[in-house]
């Protein structure tokens, strides 16, 4: 068996992933490696799948509906004793036995039927089946794309989590080496106490801020895991190789279009009424006659069609036409075909509404990503204005020039900017995985 790229490719994935959990390491993954696990784990999926199956067996459904039926019966049967049929005749002093009297009934027989007209029914059925088995298909690459975002934002949040932890983790260090280098100067004269104890309780908080974002880290890790159908206390890490961004220079228009030709909602609904059409013909057809021909294949005893009847088996058969015809059923037919027909209705109707929701949608997510885009180059300036004015206040404060708080300040400044940074990066990374399913790309 030849293995294509893709099956080498998570036959890979598996083996590692399986390895990492049987050693109780930490399974470091990117995103791609996380769609990998969280699709193939998925419950969402595999309820989608199922749907499909089932569409699928509907199709085999209808089709068997409109090949020769074979059907085979057998039955026995215990007879009341009554008298023999016997004639009596003037010339004779006894009666004669016509017919005796059978106390035991066999019968075995086989039936085929074929239908030949149904009014359109069962091709109607049968074409509708088919229809809502392309709908399901849609249907589950649309919840492809819905786990696909759950996966990644739960990967996104669990990233920035970890971000954070590690910012502010350095930032505590900076502000540990500037404490021990103010408990220095205090000793010798050359700090205050009062700035000696600002950092100190800075300190304080920044560990107490650390603490929570540890607990935020763990909180982003088991929703990521559970995203992933893993268990949630399982040890996984986040790797990003690459968080920059490309371009936010998109149309709108373009975007409007490709959307409404691409969505899935959209494709799977417009079949969906297509099916419905087809079940209102297959309403209708109770207004025709249903033709079917039929044949039987008998083995009983006794067998009626032998006279005089006799106490063993015999075989026998018939063929024929069946036409049926339900001249009037009290309007049970008009209200099928009405029931139909405003099924039809609510759905055209859902559609128009779900095309208004969707040019909604992707305009929302298009003003959201250029505003990504926008925060991100606002967000380097101020990191790098940040770093500047650290640099400075740092480089005065070992020389007596700034206090404790104008060093706090440009530490808080550069931490704040620092997380913006990150925060706006991942933002345009999940607004713009938004753009595309808002445009039903795969």
């Amino acid at each position: 068996m030849i293995l294509t790229g893709n099956k080498m490719k998570k036959i890979i994935l598996i083996i590692i992933f399986t390895f990492s959990l049987l050693k109780a390491q930490e399974l470091t993954l990117t995103l791609e490696q996380s769609f990998e696990i969280g699709l193939n784990n998925s419950k969402e999926l595999n309820i989608a799948n199922s749907q499909i199956l089932a569409a699928d067996a509907a199709v085999t459904e209808i089709s068997s509906l409109m090949l020769p039926k074979l059907s085979l019966r057998a039955s026995y049967a215990k007879l009341s004793d009554v008298p023999p049929f016997q004639v009596t005749l003037p010339a004779l002093p006894n009666p004669i036995t016509i017919q005796e009297s059978f106390l035991n009934s066999y019968n075995f027989n086989a039936t085929i039927e074929q239908p030949l007209f149904t009014g359109f029914r069962l091709s109607s059925l049968k074409s509708a089946a088919k229809l809502n088995k392309s709908a399901e298909d849609i249907k589950f690459e649309k919840a492809t794309i819905d786990k696909r975002d759950d996966i990644q934002k739960a990967f996104w949040n669990y990233y920035t989590a970890q971000q954070i932890v590690t910012l502010i983790s350095d930032n505590l260090k900076a502000l540990n080496s500037h404490l021990q280098n103010t408990k220095a100067y205090l000793e010798n004269g050359l700090a205050t106490k009062n700035d000696f104890l600002k950092l100190k309780v800075e300190v304080n908080n920044i560990e107490l801020k650390l603490l929570e974002a540890q607990n935020n880290s763990k909180k982003a890790q088991a929703i990521f895991n559970k995203a992933l159908g893993l268990p949630l206390d399982n040890m996984t890490n986040t790797l990003v190789n690459n968080l920059g961004y490309d371009s936010a220079d998109f149309n709108y228009q373009e975007l409007l279009m490709k959307a409404k030709s691409n969505r899935q909602e959209i494709r799977s609904t417009a079949l969906q009424i297509e099916a419905l059409k087809e079940q209102e013909t297959a309403a209708m057809s109770e207004w025709y006659p249903q033709l079917f021909a039929f044949g039987n294949f008998y083995y009983n005893n006794p067998n009626q069609r032998y006279l005089p009847l006799e106490d063993k088996f015999n075989d026998s058969w018939d063929v024929g036409l069946a036409l049926k015809w339900d001249v009037w059923n009290w309007g049970g037919t008009s209200a099928k075909v009405e029931k139909a027909k405003q099924s039809q209705y609510q759905a055209e109707t859902s559609l128009s509404l779900l095309k208004e929701n969707i040019e909604l949608d992707v305009y929302n997510n298009y003003l959201n990503i250029q505003k990504s885009a926008k925060e991100i180059e606002l967000s380097k300036l101020q990191v790098e204005s940040a770093k500047e004015n650290y640099r400075i206040t740092e480089k005065k404060y070992t020389q007596q020039l700034a206090t404790s708080t104008d060093l706090i300040d440009a530490d808080a400044s550069l931490l704040n900017a620092r997380t913006t940074l990150i925060r706006s990066k991942v933002n345009y990374q999940v607004n713009l995985f938004a753009l595309k399913k808002s445009l039903g790309e795969k």
